[in-house]
């Protein structure tokens, strides 16, 4: 039976060279590795499997390589940069995906691989474990920290809502804001699910906290909200992305995603979660009415605190003014003495009377009294001289008092500083002028310096005129008599 491959003793030769009828020519190592790349490439050109995937890597190109395994085996896999930016989640060591693509070969290595076009999570299980991780991982960075919360405003002036502009959730918070307080409400419209669906909603939260402080479009609270759905529907706000700018975000805001039962890590980053968008918009604003009821019963309990006090007042003086005792109570002694004293003055000015009437009749008029009691009325009267010194002593001191007063009047006489340079102005009357306004007033002005005085007029005058002087009044001297009239 003749062989295809040459025995031992006919394989001794050194050097290869070509055998009668042999067609086979050597392959160079690339030659076999691209023939081994087509026949894999045209028999697996589709494939789908699945797999838990480990060593998760991206490149700085943006390319990411990993690798699929199960119990038994492990296949490498690549996925390009223009397909990585598909996914809908974050590829992380341990998930269990389905992954669509082609079997190729690397002849650089020698190994066949994956090209990943599409990656899926494989069930809700491993969309489930994938929330899990991502939650503990954002918790651990401190991202869900209760002192991270901040507390709502009591009554937003303006408030922002991320969420889609046409569906029922906006209708829904708008109705609710207007029946309970209405407020001024700016939406940023973004896609709540599908392809890119987390990055507007990210950039939306950021693009209210970029607002700056004070600009009038500056919410004073963030809405982030959606309607119920799957957990697939709502994995948008499970993205990283949308968690840290909710977390960052400078303005309170409330996570509203979902239905009472749907919990996504939104809700973990918001200042406060929401069961439903109207349950949002509940939280968001209290009920104006309310508050009108609320400021009611605070204005009649003011009230009520300010009249209690002087209701009691009013009744403690009245039940003290009843314990006084009356007014003719408290004058009736009185006028019983009054009475009494009364009583007693007649009938002593009666028996004074009687008493004088009887002396009156016991004297008699003799003229040894009269000479005697005229006697005694001179002796008196020549012992009353006038002292000179009594006189003298308050001349004296009135004569002091004068000089000071004297003195005083000339130190403080208005031509006393005309001696050390300085010019007293007066008007036409005489009187003394000191300001401005009064002097532009005058048509003529005299100026007294210490010589002598001169007339001068204001600039200001119309035709000047020589001002008369008024004649000085002499004063004479008090005479010594004058003193006392």
């Amino acid at each position: 039976m003749p062989t295809d491959f040459p025995s031992d003793a006919e394989d001794a030769s050194l050097v290869a060279k070509a055998r009668a009828g042999d067609n086979a020519e050597p392959l160079t190592v690339s030659e076999i590795s691209q023939a081994l790349k087509r026949t894999v490439e045209d028999r697996f050109g589709f494939v789908r499997l699945r797999g838990e995937l480990s060593g998760v890597k991206r490149a700085a190109s943006g390319h990411m390589y990993c690798a699929l395994k199960d119990e038994k085996a492990v296949l490498d896999g690549v996925m390009w940069r223009g397909n990585t930016g598909r996914l809908p989640f974050n590829p992380e060591d341990g998930l269990e995906v389905v992954a669509s693509g082609k079997l190729t070969t690397y002849p650089g290595r020698s190994k066949y691989q994956i090209v990943i076009e599409r990656m899926e999570l494989a069930g809700e299980g491993a969309l489930l474990a994938l929330l899990e991780k991502t939650r503990a991982r954002l918790q651990a960075e401190g991202l869900f920290a209760q002192e991270r919360k901040q507390p709502l405003p009591f009554l937003p002036r303006t408030i922002g809502v991320v969420t889609s502009p046409t569906g029922a959730v906006i209708r829904d918070i708008l109705h609710r804001l207007a029946d309970r307080f209405p407020s001024r409400v700016i939406v940023w419209p973004v896609l709540v699910q599908g392809q890119g669906a987390a990055e507007q909603v990210a950039g939306a939260v950021r693009g209210f906290s970029a607002i700056p402080e004070g600009h009038p479009d500056r919410p004073d609270l963030v809405i982030v909200a959606r309607g119920g759905g799957s957990i697939e529907d709502l994995w948008s706000f499970n993205e990283e992305v949308v968690v840290r700018a909710i977390a960052d975000c400078p303005i309170p805001t409330i996570s509203a995603v979902g239905h009472e039962t749907d919990t996504t890590l939104a809700d973990y980053a918001a200042d406060r979660r929401a069961p439903t968008p109207t349950a949002a918009a509940e939280i968001a604003v209290p009920v104006r009415a309310e508050l009108a009821a609320t400021l009611a019963d605070f204005a009649a309990r003011k009230k009520r605190a300010i009249l209690r006090p002087v209701q009691l007042g009013r009744e403690r003086l009245q039940a003290r003014t009843d314990r006084l005792p009356k007014r003719e109570a408290l004058l009736e002694p009185h006028a019983q003495r009054l009475d009494d004293l009364a009583e007693r003055l007649r009938r002593g000015l009666r028996d004074r009377a009687a008493q004088g009437r009887e002396q009156l009749s016991n004297l008699r008029l003799a003229p040894a009294a009269l000479h005697r009691n005229l006697r005694e009325a001179q002796r008196a009267l020549a012992g009353q001289k006038l002292a000179p010194a009594l006189v003298e002593r308050p001349l004296a001191e009135r004569r002091q008092r004068l000089a000071a007063l004297a003195r005083l009047a000339e130190q403080l006489h208005p031509d006393r500083p005309l001696q050390r340079g300085y010019v007293r102005v007066t008007g036409p009357d005489g009187r003394t002028i000191t300001d401005k306004a009064a002097a532009a007033k005058e048509t003529a002005l005299t100026l007294k310096f210490r010589d002598g005085e001169l007339d001068v007029a204001t600039a200001d005058a119309a035709s000047p005129a020589t001002p008369r002087r008024k004649p000085r009044q002499t004063r004479t001297a008090p005479k010594q008599d004058d003193l006392f009239g």
